[in-house]
């Protein structure tokens, strides 16, 4: 597997591009902003694209997912319990974002996302908002605004939960591999071993 990370908009959003080192089958997770960007290094990479994938719904993980589906015309996947937020993406900040098109297939818990000869499988951690979810392939963990590098996603947004969000990840991260890598939705990767015992927000519900 082969993974791209481009920091994208004014959000600083990591965007991923990750690919079969096989095939040169690929999906693009989050494409938040600057899909102009995006597609060029799509193109340069020689990548075939498969699918576009939103780990929920919120305006900086979306915002390029019309440029991208005009280009490549694949399925574009989200879970359906973000719709809504989906559909009015802007923090209540007074942001707008043109109409985007919508999800061809919801995805939830134990569904699995395969190209090439990789397979993503996918598993549901709200919190940060109801449909937020992660993408894990073998010891590598893609968890958008779930867990970051020393801290978690907010939850004072709509839709968020504190108590939603810990118990997500005590339930679904923490039990992973230690040498797994955490990818994330803004800030740089780090693994579950160094955040089950340096991050704050983890150590202090393991006490």
């Amino acid at each position: 597997m082969d993974i791209t990370t481009l920091v994208v908009g004014m959000f600083a959003t990591n965007c991923y591009l990750v690919s079969c080192s096989e095939t040169g089958e690929a999906v693009v997770i989050d494409p938040g902003a600057e899909g102009k960007r995006i597609i060029e290094n799509v193109e340069a990479l020689q990548l075939k694209m498969k699918y576009i994938i939103n780990t929920h719904g919120h305006i900086d993980h979306i915002g390029a997912n019309g440029k991208l589906k005009e280009k490549y015309a694949v399925p574009l996947l989200l879970c359906e319990k973000d719709l809504e937020l989906y559909n009015n993406p802007g923090f209540g900040l007074g942001l707008i974002l043109r109409r985007q098109p919508r999800p061809d297939r919801f995805i939830s818990d134990g569904d699995r996302i395969t190209f090439g000869t990789i397979t993503l499988h996918v598993f549901e951690t709200p919190g940060h908002t109801a449909g937020g979810i992660c993408l894990r392939e073998e010891l590598a963990v893609f968890c958008g605004d779930t867990l970051f590098a020393g801290s978690i996603g907010r939850t004072d947004l709509p839709g968020g939960s504190h108590g939603t969000l810990m118990e997500s990840i005590k339930q679904n991260l923490l039990v992973l591999a230690p040498e797994t890598e955490v990818y994330p939705g803004h800030g740089p990767s780090t693994t579950i071993g160094i955040e089950s015992v340096t991050n704050p927000f983890v150590t202090s519900t393991m006490l």
